[in-house]
């Protein structure tokens, strides 16, 4: 590359003095400068020039993009460089205030819709209609795929993602089926997203795709005489995986600790069979039509119930009498049994460990693994109280996504600072930072090859435990430096080498298939590299180009060298031969492979 040498000329007038500037010259400050050089580089087939003016006027600056870039990847699936120089232009806040505002389609009339549409594909190829079942699990697939390419509710939709990653229910269960049901479940999640929590944590309880989860639908009262007692199991989710723990907690998120430095529990078993009392006699709140005759009424299976309305309470099935809650609450004799769930709820919503709890877990789904005690104990305050309302979804999400520890660059080198991405949103950015090749407008996908390769889907989590655990610790070196890895369990040798064979059929030339619906024999959906061939003329500006998509401004030094260095010898002038396009799939390929990029910072 030729280099050229530029003499640089600063013109001051006299003016000039009177402006004061508190910071440097170069980032924009260039009132009343004039910049003139030897050469301004124009170079063949380029729509850039590499203006003199540009050394002092700020325009070839590149970290608020960077910035940007990294906002948006804790905030969202990912988005293309255009949406990123908007956000860029603006205060995150302002664009986190505008997120609240948009409203989001439903989830359940979409999966319902798609099953409508695909079962007329499938006759039209010829297919028997008898022989279509659904809507099941992957009209729910297609249907949240739909809805996250090309959409605008780019932060509700992440905050459901985590939100299904703390309150879990699984299509990978008894509910594969009701496909109408993980997309009601799913609309609850995005729906509160933005809301009250106690809300939130009330319809879960409620939900009957929770209820059939947990087993708390068709939960009876104590039958002694025939040895029935109330199913246990929500009762336990409900205080360990979803509010309290099962240790009692400082607001930083620290544990409390006895006089002899053990830690408290936060229940025992007693009060797991008093809240398991509680959430007993709800049933269906309606039937959908069958040709047995069921009707909605306590004891009717899951399978006929409506999957899209909380479930309803059956007074003569809920346990009668006094139950003895957490922090000495009486939930007196004589209630219905919804009283009793309200009283539920109200005591763990405002349990001192749930402010904690839901903060950490909230933190690091969405920014970090290992957020320091203090960034935990602002959060906590945000959710016990913000002006007055405990438990503002809205506050508490704004207050995580704008905290110094999330924002400023001075953590990023902290061994601290950064979480693992885990596969699926992974798989997520690829195909919305790049241009999907649809030419069909039909942005349904199964997923079922990646779930197969990663163990990931958006609810096909294997157990009531997530993916993997808040507090796994992958190694020695881990627990040597008292830090948590939780996508790392997730990260072995099998799902590393799955994900990069992925990556290679994202990106190669006979395959590049994104999404997929080989169940009803549509075109193969690929990605579409057409405007990133343009910066393949030079390695080293397509690597810069991807690192403000995918790395976040991040790359190394030594990784760019390595990708470079990788893409200079694919070049050529036959005509048979794309040489631009194997250059931005190799480009691809290793910077989707680096850790620079698995690494979120």
């Amino acid at each position: 590359m030729k280099k050229h040498l530029l003499f640089i000329f600063l013109c001051l007038p006299i003016y000039f003095f009177s402006q004061a500037y508190s910071d440097y010259l170069g980032a924009g400050h260039s009132n009343g400068i004039t910049v003139t050089s030897s050469s301004e580089q124009n170079r063949t087939d380029w729509r850039e020039t590499a203006s003199a003016q540009n050394t002092v006027n700020g325009h070839g600056l590149d970290a608020r993009l960077f910035e940007t870039s990294r906002f948006l990847a804790q905030a969202t699936f990912g988005t293309d460089l255009n949406y990123i120089k908007q956000v860029a232009e603006r205060p995150f806040e302002d664009w986190i205030d505008d997120q609240f505002e948009i409203a989001s389609p439903s989830m359940r009339q979409l999966t319902e819709d798609i099953f409508n549409q695909a079962l007329l594909i499938f006759v039209a190829n010829g297919g028997n209609q008898d022989k279509y079942n659904g809507p099941d699990w992957p009209h729910f697939q297609y249907a949240w795929w739909q809805s996250n390419i090309g959409n605008d509710d780019l932060l509700r939709q992440r905050i459901a993602l985590a939100l299904s990653e703390i309150f879990v229910i699984s299509w990978d269960s008894n509910l594969d089926s009701y496909g109408l049901g993980l997309g009601d479940y799913y609309d609850v999640l995005k729906d509160n997203a933005f809301g009250s929590f106690r809300n939130l944590l009330r319809t879960i309880a409620l939900h009957p795709m929770m209820g059939g989860y947990l087993s708390h639908y068709n939960n009876p009262k104590s039958d002694l005489e025939n040895n029935i007692h109330p199913d246990e199991n929500f009762a336990r989710e409900i205080l360990q995986l979803f509010t309290i723990g099962l240790y009692e907690l400082n607001p930083d998120g620290s544990y409390e600790l006895d006089i002899n430095g053990d830690r408290i529990p936060t229940y025992d078993n007693a009060d797991i069979k008093e809240f398991a009392k509680i959430f007993t006699g709800l049933g269906p709140a309606d039937i959908e039509p069958n040709p047995n005759d069921v009707v909605a009424e306590f004891g009717a299976g899951i399978h006929y119930a409506r999957k899209d309305l909380p479930m309803k309470m059956y007074d003569e099935w809920h346990e009668p009498g006094e139950k003895r809650l957490l922090n000495g609450k009486i939930v007196p004799n004589g209630q219905t049994g919804m009283q009793d769930i309200e009283d539920a709820i109200d005591n763990l919503f405002n349990h001192k460990n749930t402010g904690p709890f839901i903060a950490l877990r909230l933190i690091q789904q969405l920014v970090k693994s290992n957020p320091s005690p203090e960034y935990i104990s602002r959060i906590t305050n945000v959710f016990n109280n913000t002006n007055g309302v405990r438990g503002d979804m809205k506050a508490v999400i704004k207050a995580i996504l704008l905290d110094d520890e999330a924002r400023s660059c001075s953590w990023a080198e902290n061994p601290t600072s950064g979480k693992l991405i885990e596969p699926m949103i992974r798989y997520f950015n690829a195909t919305r930072q790049l241009d999907v090749d649809n030419k069909n407008g039909v942005n349904w996908n199964i997923g079922s090859r990646f779930y197969k390769d990663t163990g990931q889907a958006p609810l096909g989590s294997p157990s009531v435990f997530n993916f993997f655990l808040p507090d796994y610790v992958p190694n020695s070196e881990f627990a040597d430096a008292n830090l948590k890895g939780p996508e790392f369990q997730i990260h072995t040798s099998a799902t590393c080498l799955a994900y990069l064979n992925r990556v290679i059929y994202w990106t190669n030339n006979h395959y590049s298939t994104m999404l997929d619906t080989r169940d009803l024999d549509l075109e193969d959906t690929p990605l579409n590299f057409d405007k990133l061939k343009y910066y393949a003329k030079d390695g080293e500006v397509l690597v810069n180009m991807l690192d403000k998509l995918f790395t976040r401004g991040q790359l190394s030094d030594e990784t760019k060298r390595a990708i470079v260095t990788a893409l200079e010898p694919i070049k050529g002038k036959s005509e048979k031969v794309d040489f631009m396009l194997n250059r931005v799939r190799m480009a691809l390929y290793l910077i989707l492979a680096s850790p620079d990029y698995v690494i979120l910072k």
